[in-house]
């Protein structure tokens, strides 16, 4: 059997050997999230062009709600700052209640205006009175103690005459009552003369009268000191009234001596015994030590003599009790004093009764002042009103006391009102990163403006004049040196819309001051030349991307 051999490549074209099959492979997962972000960005794209295919379909319009224009000229500035705020009266009181009890007396009404000093109301003092009599007298008694405290410590003889017996030395330690010195005056005697009442009755004192001494029989001259008002029953049933007579001692007299006595022709019915006239111990009046004696047995002393000195702690803790006892009398007596002030209420200012919450016959307490608010009138002094404005740290350096505000408000529709910066404080509030300070405005002459009015304000910070100007929007501060856009020939249509963009020059620009809406251009501008700047709030890209 002959074989025959083929080449491969002499193969039918058409018959192809048969390959072996391919190992099984799992099929794989199709990429459907980027099918679906296609279409969508798709469609992103389909309703935006057409959003904006209308302003597509021209050029100008667009360029013409992209930009506004102005032109740079001479206009009247004004540099003001505004804020607002609300009216307050320049002074208020609210007249508060310190004493209790019915009123007796408040003339004056509501909606009057009342001078300062004026009565307002008179509140029932009985209490408050009664409480001073007592505080007086608290005060005289201290007064009396604490004197005696000090004349405690200067024993002083009370009577003239010779000291008799000192019954004290220097160091000796006495309490209340201790003898101190006996007196005596010899000059004058006394002596009492029994006469008939009958007699008696027809006697006056100071009349004289001759007395004989017992067994001497030495006649000397007294006078009648005193007559005695009541009868005594003598010998035998007679009625009879002592008569003491008064006579100087001519140095014999003595009190064992004894005497008889005729007034006129009428003789005594006995006789009677001799005394000095003075004769008294002198006591100490508070406890101590004897620091210094001033006199001697057998000196003569007179009235208010000075006998002794008195120390020590004991004395010195009595003299200062008494002093704080008098202390605290006379701080209670002025407590009390001050305390009857309280119930004469007066107008601590002019101004006008906006409340009166009590009346005459009311009665005043903890529950009647609750009610009507704890005060018993509100008082306003509308002759000037004032109200506070709280401005921007980037503007409080502009402001100065003395300027003048102009004055708004709502409440009062077509009105001007002209007032001052009267105070500017520099305690600034932080808020949100932006601090605020608070300043006060004075108004002369509020006319129909009331308290609780809100109010718009704008401060005359500087009247600049005639000035090159442009709108403050117009002015690009991105860079180191402001500028504006100025428009060339041919960036303007015949509207005066921006045509094209290109002719826009960039001009830097000195800047001075500004208002709201315009700012000085001091150099790089000239007066007639056109800026342009973008409209934020028309471009109606921004309006789209916002």
């Amino acid at each position: 059997m002959e074989t025959i051999q083929t080449k491969p490549e002499e193969l039918d074209p058409q018959v192809q050997p048969e390959e072996e099959a391919p190992a099984f492979q799992a099929p794989k997962k199709k990429r459907k999230w980027r099918k679906r972000l296609i279409i969508a960005l798709v469609l992103v794209a389909a309703i935006f062009f057409l959003l904006i295919r209308p302003m597509l379909s021209t050029g100008q319009q667009l360029l013409a709600l992209t930009y506004l224009s102005d032109t740079a000229q001479i206009r009247d500035m004004t540099v003001q700052v505004s804020s607002t705020g609300t009216v307050t009266p320049i002074d208020s009181y609210r007249v508060n209640a310190l004493a209790t009890g019915e009123v007796v007396e408040a003339p004056f009404e509501e909606d009057e205006w009342v001078e300062e000093g004026q009565l307002l109301y008179r509140i029932d003092s009985s209490d408050a009175d009664n409480t001073i009599q007592r505080s007086q007298l608290s005060v005289e008694q201290a007064q009396l103690s604490y004197n005696a405290a000090l004349e405690g410590m200067t024993p002083t003889s009370n009577v003239s005459g010779v000291v008799q017996t000192l019954h004290v030395k220097v160091g000796d330690s006495v309490t209340v009552g201790s003898p101190i010195a006996d007196i005596l005056d010899s000059s004058t005697m006394t002596i009492s003369i029994p006469f008939h009442s009958t007699d008696a009755a027809s006697f006056y004192v100071g009349q004289q009268g001759t007395l004989t001494v017992d067994g001497t029989l030495e006649t000397i001259t007294g006078t009648i000191q005193s007559i005695s008002g009541a009868d005594e029953v003598g010998t035998g049933g007679v009625l009879l009234r002592q008569v003491e007579f008064r006579v100087n001692n001519p140095g014999a007299l003595t009190p064992e001596r004894s005497a008889t006595a005729m007034v006129g022709s009428v003789a005594c019915a006995g006789s009677g015994t001799f005394e000095y006239a003075v004769q008294k111990t002198v006591s100490a009046a508070t406890s101590g030590d004897i620091t210094a004696l001033y006199v001697s047995a057998g000196d003569r002393v007179s009235n208010g003599t000075v006998l002794c000195s008195i120390g020590g702690t004991a004395a010195e803790n009595t003299l200062a009790n008494a002093r704080i006892a008098l202390e605290t009398a006379q701080l209670t007596l002025e407590s009390a004093l001050d305390a009857l002030d309280n119930y004469t209420i007066t107008a601590p200012i002019s101004g006008t009764v906006v409340e009166k919450n009590f009346k005459e016959g009311d009665n005043i307490d903890s529950t009647t002042l609750s009610t009507a608010g704890g005060s018993l009138a509100v008082i306003y002094d509308m002759s000037t009103l004032t109200f506070e404005m709280n401005i921007n740290e980037l503007d409080i350096n502009k402001i100065q006391v003395g300027q003048e505000v102009t004055i708004t408000a709502s409440a009062v529709e077509g009105q001007t009102f002209t007032g001052v910066v009267d105070t500017v404080s520099i305690n600034g509030t932080t808020v949100s990163g932006m601090t605020t300070y608070p300043i006060t405005v004075r108004i002369n002459d509020p006319g129909d403006l009331k308290p609780g009015m809100n109010v718009s304000a704008d401060v005359i910070v500087e009247r600049v004049g005639q000035v090159l100007c442009v709108p403050v929007e117009a002015v690009n501060r991105g860079g180191e040196q402001p500028y504006v856009l100025v428009a060339g020939e041919g960036a303007l249509d015949e509207n005066g819309n921006v045509a094209d963009v290109s002719k826009l020059e960039r001009r830097e620009v000195t800047l001075g001051r500004n208002d709201d809406s315009y700012i000085e251009i001091t150099g790089g501008l000239a007066e007639g030349e056109i800026v342009v700047w973008e409209n934020q709030v028309s471009n109606p890209l921004a309006a789209l991307v916002g």
